[in-house]
């Protein structure tokens, strides 16, 4: 290994990750050197990291390699693995857009929620085909104190529990993760999205998301409260064929999501690369090893 790695810094609607390109698959992440990437004080800062492989060299991604050239590792920012991160995806393909991998149109990037169809438009906006929402059977409560409210599951290629709030106060201050019930829903621990309405199709939310605490914006949990809130609004499009929009408000910005009758969701927003630099091997060495 050299004794610097690349490394660029880019935000989704402020979601911001750490990018490492590696296209061999060279670079050791472990969760530890993730963490120390992803410290606010001590590293470069981020929500997560976005490790960019080429799908052939990455044994997870080897059998997307025919569909997708560029695979995203994503990891969260304790270090975590995580399957998707939708603002992660539209920063991923800007960076290889930026690095010369792809140009304005479609493009192709395998994930471990599968491989994800996106389309850099000339405005400079990203839309990622996100995938189709699961809703599981069965009841979910979440609770924030003495507070607790149903909330309905959606997986997104991962799992989110969405609640409908009179005020996103009422969230708390999301620093760790709110407790949910029944146990068994979510195995694997919860994205949690507090969602209040701002108007016809419009909605906020605000989010805790597993291995990361409250972050200024989730991808994927947007497009999970989107489709909660069109079955609330009584309306699906694969029973009704007419497509449903909802502009969903985040901390860091604004997402517009499209549920279309097949069942396909599309989100659409920004997508930033603010820096890019060089992170000492030696320094990452010793973090991961304090």
């Amino acid at each position: 290994m050299s004794t610097r790695i690349a490394f660029l810094k880019g935000h989704g609607t402020e979601n911001d990750f750490v990018i490492v390109p590696d296209p061999e698959n060279a670079i050791d992440l472990p969760p530890a050197a993730v963490a120390a990437l992803c410290d606010r004080r001590a590293g470069i800062g981020g929500d997560g990291l976005l490790h960019v492989v080429r799908s052939a060299a990455h044994p997870e991604a080897e059998g997307m390699a025919a569909e997708a050239e560029w695979f995203m590792d994503y990891r969260n920012g304790d270090g975590s693995i995580a399957e998707m991160c939708g603002n992660g995806v539209r920063v991923f393909a800007r960076y290889l857009q930026r690095a010369g991998h792809a140009t304005e149109g479609d493009l192709a990037v395998a994930t471990r929620g599968g491989v994800k169809t996106v389309h850099l438009a000339k405005n400079g906006d990203v839309t990622v085909g996100m995938g189709r929402a699961v809703l599981p059977d069965g009841d979910v409560t979440v609770s924030v104190g003495e507070r607790s409210w149903p909330a309905r599951n959606v997986n997104m290629g991962n799992p989110h529990a969405v609640a409908f709030v009179d005020d996103l106060a009422h969230a708390g201050d999301l620093l760790s993760p709110p407790p949910f019930s029944p146990a068994a829903a979510y195995p694997d621990g919860v994205n949690v999205e507090f969602v209040a309405d701002r108007g016809p199709g419009h909605v906020a939310l605000r989010v805790h998301e597993r291995g990361s605490g409250e972050t200024r914006s989730c991808g994927t949990g947007a497009c999970a409260v989107a489709v909660a809130t069109a079955r609330r609004d009584g309306a699906d499009p694969t029973a009704t064929g007419t497509p449903v929009t909802y502009t969903v408000d985040v901390p860091g910005g604004t997402l517009v999501i499209t549920e279309r009758p097949d069942g396909e969701i599309e989100m659409t927003g920004p997508a930033v690369i603010v820096a890019e630099g060089e992170i000492d091997a030696d320094w990452l060495e010793a973090a991961t090893s304090a």
